[in-house]
């Protein structure tokens, strides 16, 4: 019913940047987080950045001050401002989303992928 929306990723060479973004659409209520996480081959996902509400933000610490996440207007679309990227970086970038589709009714939705590689 929440349908996440990825763009933005693709290959730079080691100190490059790209930005991420991630639409949600479908039956939104309300969002409580938006965040990025990444897999790289033969590793878990894990987190890289998430915000909370409108401006609460939380980091995971190899981003080391090298990412931004933040909201547009609309509070649907977050982006996820990269810099000085390293090939430690390159992963499969996942969107993911919680809040409600209706007043306690809750979702938990993720996005398909997209790939971002950073050659050295």
């Amino acid at each position: 019913q929440v349908q996440l929306a990825e763009s933005g990723g693709g290959s730079v060479p080691a100190g490059g940047s790209l930005r991420l973004s991630c639409v949600a659409s479908g039956t939104i209520f309300s969002i409580i987080s938006m965040g990025w996480y990444r897999q790289a081959p033969g590793k878990q996902r894990e987190l890289v950045a998430l915000i909370v509400g409108a401006t609460n933000t939380k980091y995971e610490h190899f981003v080391k001050g090298r990412f931004i996440i933040f909201k547009d207007s609309t509070n649907n679309t977050i982006h996820l401002q990269m810099s000085s990227l390293e090939p430690d970086d390159t992963a499969v970038y996942y969107c993911g989303a919680t809040g409600e589709t209706a007043p306690g009714v809750s979702f938990g939705s993720w996005g398909q992928g997209i790939q971002v590689t950073v050659s050295s």
